[in-house]
């Protein structure tokens, strides 16, 4: 267990004020890891500042020429992938980094290619607001649809073993990769494991990007890998 690698993508856009100060949070994590980062055609000045951190820190640096969305660049992330486990960290700072040890612990004493950890946003707190409603109810349908028992089925941090990438084919360009990796892992018959992990949730105005289309776009690729 202690060669196992953890590959951490990082899709960012637009989050030159963040990155700086978030992101050696990330660098910083006490486990084996290589960290690819994908800047999703930034238009600010969220290149520069990666460029600057990667004289003083160790990662991929992958460059998209325009905005494709965070589907997108998972995907061109997942494509870089090494390690034995992957997870995606939003650059945002709503998750704290030091859950995803947590949940790496979690999963390498379980040792099985075939379950996966989610941490929960909800278990042990709920953060009533439209876009929890929006979850849950998006939650709700993934269980009814696929037989599962989810707490948070839009989290960010899901720990998958790399083997998986074998079994799920990806096509959702933006937000709705997040329903599609679920449905498809439930479909491939994985075990999924949540684990509560803190979250603090930002605003608009402090640079959230997900929108409504987005909730309807994720119902939308739930039904079609039910149907499919």
């Amino acid at each position: 267990m202690d060669n196992m690698v953890l590959s951490i993508i990082i899709p960012v856009f637009n989050e030159e004020k963040i990155i700086a100060e978030y992101l050696p949070r990330v660098f910083g994590l006490s486990l084996k890891k290589e960290i690819i980062i994908i800047d999703d055609g930034s238009t600010d000045g969220t290149l520069k500042v990666l460029k600057d951190l990667k004289l003083k820190y160790e990662f991929k640096l992958i460059g998209q020429t325009y905005n494709q969305g965070k589907g997108a660049a998972i995907k061109r992330g997942l494509s870089e992938v090494t390690g034995d486990y992957f997870i995606v960290c939003d650059a945002d700072a709503e998750y704290d980094p030091e859950d995803i040890i947590f949940l790496y612990n979690k999963i390498i004493k379980l040792d099985s290619e075939q379950t996966v950890i989610y941490g929960s946003r909800f278990l042990l707190n709920r953060h009533f607001s439209f876009h929890f409603f929006v979850n849950h109810f998006l939650t709700v349908l993934t269980n009814i649809l696929f037989h599962s028992h989810l707490t948070d089925m839009e989290t960010c941090f899901k720990l998958i073993p790399s083997s998986a990438l074998k079994k799920i084919k990806l096509s959702g360009g933006r937000f709705e990769i997040e329903p599609e990796i679920t449905a498809q892992l439930l479909k491939a018959h994985f075990n999924i494991i949540e684990v509560p992990i803190s979250y603090i949730r930002r605003s608009y105005s402090e640079g959230k990007k997900i929108k409504a289309r987005d909730g309807l776009l994720a119902i939308k690729t739930l039904i079609k890998e039910k149907i499919n």
